[in-house]
């Protein structure tokens, strides 16, 4: 991910352009729009700003071949760093390969599954229930030190503004680029539930 963001900001450099949203996304590039917020928001910065949406590599942005194409023809300019030059012709049928690529993946990862279950291989967590437990536990720490975090952060800015009103410290949180754990903005109820949490 790290070296991905390297990729985009040195290109941005080179072509002598200017930041002005970063957004990581963490989701599958098989998975379209719907479930990948981060993507959704720097489409519509872009939109907005009339900027163009830079990417470190064709894949990360979609190797769902029909929501690539509708990606062209929504009035979104896209450069990806490992193929700068391509034409809007080119960039379709690297969707469409990006597309195969994952088919094929999926294909031979299932057919790997089923030959290691005739094996006799015995798939999934043997200890399923308390691996659970773990992941349910992580989850909350995980939760607990990021709500954490946010109450520092509320409380600088209640301190330096001098306000307690959920609306206003939504509003600081959103203009500062901070998300929720869903990668949407704050509204005053999710403020008010990390303060109660204290």
């Amino acid at each position: 991910m790290a070296s991905q963001t390297e990729t985009v900001r040195r290109y941005i450099q080179g072509q002598q352009g200017e930041v002005v949203g970063e957004f990581l996304e963490v989701e599958s590039g098989g998975k379209t729009d719907a479930g990948r917020p981060q993507l959704a928001d720097a489409l519509a910065l872009a939109k907005k700003c009339k900027g163009v949406l830079v990417v470190a590599k064709l894949d990360r942005l979609s190797r769902n071949a029909e929501f690539l194409l509708r990606l062209q023809n929504a009035g979104v300019d896209f450069v990806c760093c490992d193929c700068p030059n391509v034409d809007r012709f080119t960039v379709g049928i690297l969707a469409l390969v990006a597309q195969r690529e994952r088919e094929l993946i999926s294909e031979r990862t299932k057919a790997a599954l089923k030959m290691a279950k005739q094996r006799g291989v015995k798939l999934g967590n043997p200890r399923y229930h308390s691996a659970i437990a773990k992941a349910v536990e992580a989850r909350k720490t995980k939760a607990d030190d990021r709500n954490a975090e946010l109450r520092t952060i509320i409380k600088e800015m209640m301190a330096v503004a001098g306000t307690t009103k959920l609306r206003e410290i939504a509003h600081g949180l959103n203009l500062r680029g901070i998300k929720t754990g869903r990668g949407c903005q704050f509204t005053p109820t999710q403020v008010h539930r990390i303060l109660k949490t204290n």
